[in-house]
């Protein structure tokens, strides 16, 4: 069993996309690329790469764009944190749809985990990978939780019972379709490669990659989701990021960042 689960993770690769610039992250972004934005006195790579690390993920794909000298630098001050990271320019005001055409070729093994730069997470994706591959899917799609960062009013049998803000939630309820549930996907999903290289030509240009590239794999190919528990948290502007570096935030969610630091901390220094 256990070879059979090596074989599985043998040249795992993981494309994180850091190539954009961190508009709403105000001046901050201006200075840095958003994922060197630092939580909890970490930088979001920091965490990215060393659960990557821990989940087997060897061979790591950076499209770089914006500020990606800083990028580099920060990988060589960390001696790339023992994994296999290849840097590739794919340039500033490139979209992600033409990144992912960029480096489509570096991509090695059979299914790669691909996800955004600027989010944080705490889940077993070792797991969601080789169950990926088990099953010979086109992909699989990570849902999780997502913190609502505004006022909510609860309402249970047309009463309202209470007042809530950064009320945390897992799917959305659409208007006029009580029968579709709508799940907060995290920008991380694993994808079989051979996809990516074979349906290319309608996302290469997109300025919208996911919209052009996954409803095509869902409508051809077999796909599932799995619906995870763990910590995950976008840092998408400065509000965003005040949420996870506050104290004064009592959110249960927030005390998994501590935790989830704290096992990593444990387990490589």
């Amino acid at each position: 069993m256990e070879n059979k689960e090596n074989k599985l993770l043998e040249n795992t690769t993981a494309v994180i996309l850091c190539g954009g610039r961190g508009t709403r992250l105000g001046v901050l972004g201006t200075k840095i690329p958003k994922t060197l934005v630092k939580v909890n006195n970490k930088e979001i790579l920091w965490y990215i790469l060393y659960n990557l690390k821990i989940h087997g993920f060897k061979n790591i794909i950076l499209p770089l764009g914006y500020k990606g000298n800083l990028i580099k630098n920060f990988l060589k001050k960390n001696k790339n944190f023992g994994l296999n990271i290849k840097l590739i320019n794919t340039g500033v005001k490139t979209n992600i749809g033409k990144r992912i055409f960029l480096i489509r070729n570096e991509i090695k093994s059979k299914n790669f985990l691909i996800l955004n730069g600027d989010a944080i997470f705490g889940f077993n994706l070792k797991n969601i990978y080789q169950t990926h591959c088990k099953k010979n899917l086109g992909a699989t799609f990570i849902c999780g939780e997502f913190t609502y960062a505004y006022g909510s009013i609860g309402v249970r049998k047309n009463k309202i019972i209470d007042f809530k803000r950064n009320l945390v939630f897992q799917s959305l309820k659409i208007k006029n379709d009580d029968e579709y549930q709508a799940y907060n996907y995290t920008g991380m999903s694993i994808v079989k490669t051979e996809l990516v290289k074979k349906l290319n030509k309608y996302f290469k240009n997109s300025e919208n990659f996911e919209q052009e590239f996954y409803p095509r794999i869902i409508k051809s190919f077999k796909t599932e989701f799995v619906k995870v528990e763990g910590f995950w948290h976008s840092i998408d502007s400065v509000k965003d990021l005040n949420m996870v570096n506050n104290s004064s935030v009592k959110n249960q969610k927030f005390k998994r960042l501590k935790n989830l630091q704290h096992f990593l901390k444990k387990n490589f220094f």
